[in-house]
């Protein structure tokens, strides 16, 4: 029984003393007098307790640190109050940022998420933002927010939801993380995206749709030299399952790094999932092999579509050198053809390990690669045929709507849901020890989460954050989120001054490329930009 052997673990400590502690204090009653059966009750309740939480469902860092976990939810108990009296005076007037996690679990619990008192923010403080309401606010419409992903060249067009699971990969995500991320995605009907570890048949068990991502090492679709593999590809992509292919360039938290899972991480169930030798370290490149252009790229693009059987192809990545994109627009315009969606990763995403260089000054961050992104296809004339998705620190419903407000058409997150399962945020993702058996391939570790209660979770918190969407969406006075426009958000930029988007972020009109565009800067890299090859330009 996997509870029982989990019992000689280290980190069981607590309850391996309190039954310890319990066998001598009955020795001690019977030998000793019943004096000292009180020291058998204390060590009888630590040792029930301890029993309990190895069995109870509802949370996996007890089940991996009985008794000792509980001094967790006893600090988390204080800590409004210790905050009010530390960091919340009515003098000092310091801004306090709310803990999104804990507005997470509210939601994936189905608790009361509602508080008193007015705003945390302070909201006379720089980079302070909100929503203008509407004097006639609308009904409130069905929270089920779709979209549809698929362009002239798509013959099997995908109705997505707004919000969906963000890309995270078994290896880097427990068997079980995975299974209950999916069978939310499935009980709540949006998609989850594997991640470039591949397709596993931990996603496949619980039949939620699925967003396939390929990375430079082609796990799963690879031949043993790391080549890409078409039949492999098409084997997979045929799948019902499979609802949309997504080619990764690059992800936010290090983007032109790629990676290396070290060959002691092999093990033969990931070597056998992602294609790849065991006993060698698995390596994501920085570039990809299959192509070396845009044009080769949209190429490639195309390939994959007609061997998925006409599923929605798209690009994931995050914004660099801006010629470099509209050198990709240039080959969309040159080939007659276009990728079906393109999902913009924000340099502020995250990853379980990266180096420190990377995530905090490597890329560009989400606002200005969405706007960028979706006013270069308007100014291309191709933003009608393309669908835009983001990510990037996305976990509530204002994040939604402002994203769609700067271009999205849907958004993607993985701290969200991570959350939703169960993360607490230990940062250990990379040394396979997570408290709560989320980021994690020990076996035993991973048994502390348990699926069907975390299968509910992540259902909860996508209905909740799309019923707060939809309540934000009636507010304006709109009927779908993809109606709000950059007038409606506004930011304090100093004190005394307030800006709207629409001039913080300036659109493009559409076809304004082929006349020259207004901005000299844009124009000369417009310009420079060549379908033939990557990085001719620099702006």
């Amino acid at each position: 029984m996997p509870g029982l052997v989990a019992i000689f673990a280290p980190r069981h400590w607590a309850l391996l003393v309190s039954v310890c502690g319990l066998g001598w204090a009955f020795w001690l009653a019977l030998n000793a007098g019943g004096g000292w059966l009180w020291l058998v009750a204390f060590f009888g309740f630590f040792s029930a307790l301890g029993v309990y939480d190895l069995v109870q469902t509802r949370h996996a860092v007890l089940r991996n640190y009985p008794i000792l976990a509980h001094l967790r939810f006893l600090l988390e108990e204080m800590r409004p109050e210790i905050r009010q009296y530390f960091f919340e005076s009515e003098t000092d007037g310091a801004p306090f940022s709310r803990d999104r996690r804990a507005l997470v679990y509210q939601r994936a619990k189905m608790q009361l998420d509602k508080r008193p008192f007015g705003t945390h923010l302070a909201t006379y403080s720089d980079g302070y933002e909100w929503l203008l309401h509407s004097f006639a606010p609308r009904p409130q419409a069905d929270p089920d927010f779709r979209v549809k992903i698929g362009g002239p060249d798509c013959a099997k067009p995908y109705s997505a939801s707004v919000f969906n699971i963000s890309a995270m990969s078994f290896g880097a995500l427990s068997a079980n993380a995975i299974r209950a991320l999916n069978g939310g995605a499935k009980a709540g009907g949006f998609a989850h995206d594997t991640g470039e570890g591949s397709l596993s048949p931990y996603h496949e068990e619980q039949g939620g749709d699925i967003i396939w991502e390929i990375g430079s090492g082609y796990f799963g679709c690879r031949t043993l030299d790391g080549a890409f593999c078409a039949e492999k590809f098409a084997a997979t992509a045929q799948k019902p399952q499979i609802r949309m292919i997504e080619i990764k360039l690059s992800q936010g938290a290090k983007p032109g790094h790629g990676g290396v899972l070290p060959a002691a991480k092999v093990t033969p169930e990931i070597a056998g999932i992602r294609g790849v030798p065991l006993g060698k370290d698995c390596v994501s490149p920085a570039a990809h092999s299959a192509f070396s252009t845009p044009l080769e790229l949209i190429a490639f693009l195309a390939r994959l579509r007609e061997l998925s059987g006409g599923k929605p192809v798209g690009i994931k990545f995050c914004l660099g050198q801006p010629g470099e994109f509209l050198a990709l627009v240039k080959a969309m315009l040159e080939l007659g053809t276009a990728p079906d969606f393109l999902v913009v990763d924000g340099k502020e995403g995250g990853t379980g390990a990266a180096p420190e260089e990377f995530m905090d000054h490597m890329g560009t961050p989400l606002r200005e690669g969405l706007s960028f992104v979706h006013n270069a296809l308007v100014g291309a004339g191709l933003r009608d045929r393309i669908r835009i998705g983001c990510s990037g620190k996305i976990t509530t419903a204002f994040d939604i709507a402002r994203a769609m407000a700067l271009g999205a058409d849907w958004c993607n997150s993985a701290r969200g849901f991570m959350f939703a399962v169960g993360c607490i945020q230990s940062l250990a993702c990379h040394t396979d020890s997570c408290p709560t058996g989320v980021a994690t391939q020990d076996p035993l570790r991973g048994r502390a989460l348990v699926v069907p209660d975390k299968i509910a979770r992540v259902a909860n918190y996508h209905r909740a954050t799309l019923h707060c969407l939809a309540e934000l969406v009636a507010a304006a006075g709109l009927d779908h989120p993809g109606a709000f426009t950059l007038d409606q958000f506004r930011r304090r930029v100093s004190e005394t001054r307030v800006a709207s988007f629409s001039n913080l972020y300036p659109s493009l009109e559409p076809g304004e490329f082929f006349r020259g565009a207004r901005d000299p800067d844009l124009r000369a890299l417009w310009e420079g930009a060549s379908s033939k090859s990557f990085g001719v330009s620099r702006g």
